[in-house]
């Protein structure tokens, strides 16, 4: 894989893309290929896309900056900076850009004007670790992880000692009402609702875990029945998205053969993969209709065209 980037000339279908099972052929386009859009980051994660704009956004942490990617014309330019060190992004279903921040330890909303505001940044007082992954659901409630990466180090937003457990919240900002949602995980990071939101994913990334667990969601609100979805080691999975089928679609790292993407069936069963030159952190749907795959991987983002078609709010 690695020789073939940037410019190498990719063969139809492309070899990146890897089927292991029947069921994932059907999303898979014999005339599309991975396309490396922009390199350039330091650690590039949290891609969100803006339909109504046709543009991208997602966060390059290290570098403390957001940037856009326009769909028109493929123009890189900074969406913003200093960004304190953001991770995950995602939109609500106004169309407004909800954040997790490391530096500033909070959850944001950037409102159609353009100002931001702090959705969340304590809990019983303390203050949140380093907020690293979100969804929202279509009630408008902001589910989101903490498991505090951004503290750890100065490298993706500075040292200092965390002073909440490790949770998964549920934060309705209508209400003002917060809720831990799960705290079974050790280092809960990407999250996804399946279609019909009866069901919640949580990546826990921690090097004994390694696993994706699901939840089954009662009443909208609260998380019951947590179980193990897959054991990934000796992959490392981090952000995932469900697409209308319900299988979800994981960044994956852990060296050659590993980095890319995984795709599971909603019966646990891994699909297929997407292999690429670089560990890939975090993934959404965009394009005209949710069928372009785009994945922030260590330096660069990619790009695959698919048959499948993103979930809402992912």
């Amino acid at each position: 894989m690695t020789d073939r980037w940037p410019d190498a000339v990719v063969r139809y279908p492309d070899p990146a893309i890897q089927v292991l099972d029947d069921r994932f052929r059907e999303y898979v386009l014999f005339h599309a290929a991975v396309e490396r859009l922009y390199t350039g980051c330091r650690w590039a994660e949290g891609p969100a896309y803006f339909g109504d704009g046709r543009f991208l956004v997602w966060s390059d942490i290290p570098n403390n900056r957001m940037l856009r990617w326009t769909e028109d014309d493929g123009r890189i330019s900074t969406f913003r900076a200093p960004s304190s060190y953001t991770n995950g992004n995602t939109r609500d279903r106004q169309g407004r850009l909800v954040s997790c921040e490391h530096d500033s330890q909070r959850v944001t909303r950037t409102e159609h004007d353009g100002t931001v505001t702090v959705l969340m940044d304590r809990f019983e007082g303390k203050r949140l670790n380093a907020p690293n992954d979100v969804v929202v659901k279509s009630d408008g409630t902001v589910w989101f992880t903490d498991p505090g990466y951004g503290i750890l180090k100065h490298y993706e937003g500075h040292r200092a000692e965390l002073e909440l457990p490790t949770h998964v919240y549920r934060l309705d900002p209508e209400r003002g009402e917060v809720a831990v949602a799960t705290v079974e995980l050790q280092r809960p990071n990407g999250l996804c609702f399946s279609p019909d939101e009866r069901r919640l994913y949580v990546v826990d990334s921690e090097a004994s875990q390694r696993s994706i667990r699901v939840y089954d969601v009662v009443d909208g609100r609260r998380l019951t029945n947590g179980r193990l979805f897959v054991a990934c080691a000796p992959g490392m999975p981090d952000g995932i998205r469900c697409d209308t089928d319900g299988n979800v679609w994981a960044g994956y790292g852990g060296g050659e053969g590993q980095d890319g993407v995984a795709v599971f069936a909603p019966d646990a069963t891994m699909i297929g993969r997407i292999h690429l030159p670089e560990r890939c952190a975090n993934l959404c749907f965009g394009g005209a209709r949710r069928t372009r795959l785009f994945m922030a991987a260590s330096q660069s983002l990619y790009a695959l065209y698919v048959e499948a078609q993103g979930a809402p709010g992912g």
